[in-house]
């Protein structure tokens, strides 16, 4: 019985340890881009009206990029960039590759040129650059778009993704972070820097689909995390993480109980 007291209790502490173990994020901005960031627009709905063109030269309309009950992952660049904007993708790929689910299954990623002079053969290019690994639902889930400067501003106005064109160079200035958006376009969180971390990453699109993707394991996390705006990553929330850990306590005190009440039956 002794045992069997230790190994609930074992049981227990394991559970409890687990939940509070997971990740912090990385929320660093460099020093020459503090002049441009991000006006936050949660809650708001990205222009699902705005026309662009696909890598394969086709027209579409953001809207019908999305998919019923697929979060999406925006991520405004352009392919012809130095240095910041393949350092974001960068770190997009990372954190999808680290991701149990998959773009085209469970979530959509769309990445769009905030440079209109950049063409779908370019978007070509790069996406089978940075995706040439990828499987094939991967790939299709996964749009690098292009567009004329009224589409572009039209979106990256939306979520307040701020940038610039330095005359001088031709190239621009902007900030680095990824937008998620609900399966139906709305802005539900924004995650900041060049690298970003897996759980973070998974919550955020977990929240933005509404917990409709995702395993008992996930709801059970989530339920014990939220988003902390002031260090940009998902946090435990005390009295959840209490809630779970009295609800485990009366499952096994439950069963420690069955047990003994089972053996003093058959005595």
């Amino acid at each position: 019985m002794r045992r069997f007291t230790l190994l609930a209790i074992s049981l227990l502490a394991v559970f409890l340890t687990s939940l509070s173990a997971f990740a912090q994020v990385n929320r660093e901005t460099p020093d020459a881009l503090q002049d441009l960031g991000i006006n936050e627009h949660l809650g708001d709905f990205i222009p699902l009206d705005a026309k662009f063109a696909k890598s394969n030269g086709d027209s579409v309309v953001l809207g019908d990029l999305l998919e019923e009950g697929k979060p999406v992952l925006l991520n405004p660049l352009y392919y012809d960039c130095p240095m910041l904007c393949g350092l974001v993708l960068d770190g997009v790929i990372n954190v999808v590759d680290e991701l149990i689910w998959k773009p085209g299954k469970e979530f959509i990623v769309i990445s769009i040129s905030i440079d209109p002079k950049e063409d779908a053969a370019l978007a070509a290019k790069s996406k089978e650059n940075y995706l040439g690994q990828m499987d094939s639902t991967a790939k299709a889930g996964w749009h690098f778009l292009t567009g004329n400067k009224d589409q572009i501003d039209k979106v990256v106005d939306a979520v307040g993704f701020e940038y610039k064109e330095i005359e001088e160079t031709g190239e621009y200035a902007h900030s680095a972070a990824i937008t998620l958006l609900s399966p139906k376009g709305k802005i539900t969180r924004y995650l900041y820097g060049i690298s970003y971390d897996e759980f973070n990453v998974r919550s955020a699109l977990y929240e933005s689909a509404d917990g409709k993707i995702g395993n008992t394991v996930d709801k059970l996390v989530m339920f014990c995390y939220q988003y902390d705006p002031d260090s940009g990553s998902y946090t435990p929330v005390a009295i959840n993480i209490m809630k779970l850990g009295g609800l485990a306590t009366l499952i096994i005190l439950g069963i420690f109980l069955g047990v003994l009440w089972l053996r003093e039956k058959r005595k």
